[in-house]
């Protein structure tokens, strides 16, 4: 029995020098075993490193979390002194279904094509990046959840709702008024849907005329009317099918394009005008309106069926002056945005017009915030946005404020009347030159009360 245990074990260690590199350690992360192959490579002696820590000798070690997490790592590529590539399979060992250690067994054969191995992962990782850039341009989708700004409980409503739905297949109306967003609600639908790879197709059902919007829809075959195309042409629904549809403003729809739709949605399939073929569809559908469905359908302006059919799911986009508390982030986004694109230098806006802002019933809701922020920014090229950047706007806001209720009215009419009379005596100067005493003039104050009134506001003339 001697005999033998001498003879395997000389074997057992034969066997583990013919390896390309092996090292073996303890559950603490001691060195117990390093072959000489290994030891060669690492450019230390076996004798010297047994007991070490593992991390001491291998700094680039994971070893030790695999004695941590009993996971084994197989085929992970690594740099050996930072330059020799090796293939690594590290293994934790176990006694009685204890763990005792790890063991990591390595190639240095055939560097070469470990080397080319790292190249090609490189160049299949550019591709795919590449790949996914142009997938995104050709799908159509600009925008994702992250870029729908706001926090208020309104929005969080939004969504969370719109979390729940982007997985289904549900038709989705999205209401709001003109300007909320609900185009890009709709882009991010797309985004988080198991569509997104797929084309999103988009059609404004009111910026099209009414005559040409059939066939922009459904599609034509040669000879169809005067002046189609000798080759034909797809529709919306043929370039979005797999993917997602959006129809903006169905409100817009004629009412004998209603009723083929309606027939398109329960039927799955259409033909294009002068066709005998059908197209199967398998499309996610997406609408949008900016008016009261219920009210069209009580006018007869819109059929009820199809209005149930496309209301399956309403996610409704609430008007700025419904969040108002979200208008300070949303002017630091539009900030950001419009230094970005034209190389401007705004740091912020003054509180003043900030609380004047707040009392605003922003009609055109956020993308008349943008375009103001936007003007006003070009027009000042740096610092923060002053009452004199936002003058076309502030007799409209005045009046607004004016006409508001509630407990702030007073406060809020205040600033508006000192931003109107900064922004007065500002022109006056500037007409004048920096000529105080022509300015007061032209405000028919006394050039006394002109100098209060410029230390008051921070008036730099």
């Amino acid at each position: 029995m001697n005999y033998f245990d001498g003879k395997y074990t000389l074997i057992l260690e034969s066997a583990l020098e013919t390896l390309d590199g092996l090292i073996i350690t303890d559950i603490a992360g001691k060195i117990v075993f390093l072959n000489k192959k290994y030891a060669e490579i690492m450019n230390v002696s076996q004798e010297a490193v047994i007991g070490k820590q593992v991390r001491d000798v291998i700094p680039q070690t994971r070893m030790d979390i695999v004695a941590k997490t009993g996971v084994a790592e197989i085929g992970s590529v690594h740099l050996i002194n930072g330059n020799i590539p090796v293939v690594c399979n590290r293994i934790p060992i176990n006694h009685n279904g204890q763990p005792v250690g790890v063991v990591a067994i390595t190639t240095f054969r055939k560097l070469d094509e470990v080397n080319g191995l790292l190249e090609e992962i490189d160049r299949l990782k550019f591709e795919l990046k590449h790949v996914k850039a142009e997938l995104g341009k050709l799908r159509g989708a600009k925008y994702s959840l992250e870029q729908i700004i706001g926090d208020s409980a309104k929005m969080k409503q939004v969504k969370s709702l719109l979390q729940k739905v982007a997985p289904s297949t549900l038709t989705i109306l999205i209401s709001g008024e003109t300007g909320t967003g609900k185009e890009l609600i709709s882009h991010a639908l797309h985004q988080l849907s198991p569509r997104r790879h797929k084309p999103f197709i988009r059609i404004n059902c009111a910026a099209i005329p009414r005559e040409l919007l059939e066939a922009e829809l459904f599609g034509y075959e040669e000879g169809a009317f005067t002046g189609a195309k000798k080759s034909g042409k797809p529709g919306k629904f043929e370039l979005a099918n797999g993917g997602t549809l959006l129809l903006d403003e169905i409100n817009e729809l004629p009412l004998y394009l209603q009723s083929k739709l309606l027939r398109v949605i329960q039927e799955k399939e259409i033909e294009r005008l002068g066709g005998v073929k059908t197209i199967e569809l398998d499309i996610r559908l997406i609408c949008t309106t900016n008016q009261n469905m219920q009210d069209l359908v009580r006018k007869g302006e819109f059929r009820q069926d199809l209005y149930y059919r496309i209301n399956v799911v309403e996610i409704n986009s609430p008007p700025l002056r419904e969040r108002a508390e979200e208008i300070e982030s949303l002017i630091e986004h539009f900030i950001e945005k419009v230094n970005q694109n034209h190389g401007l230098n705004i740091s912020g806006i003054q509180s003043g017009v900030l609380q004047l802002f707040r009392k605003y019933n922003w009609p055109g809701n956020i993308r008349e915030l943008e375009h103001v922020i936007e003007r006003a920014a070009v027009i000042a090229g740096a610092g923060d946005l002053g009452i004199e950047h936002f003058d076309y706007l502030m007799p409209r806001m005045i009046e607004t404020v004016s006409d508001d209720s509630g407990d702030s009215v007073g406060q809020s009419l205040e600033v508006a009347k000192e931003l109107a009379e900064k922004q007065a005596i500002v022109k006056a100067l500037l007409r004048s030159n920096g000529n105080k005493t022509l300015a007061a003039e032209e405000l028919n104050i006394h050039r006394t009360v002109l100098h209060q009134k410029i230390k008051k506001y921070g008036i730099m003339i």
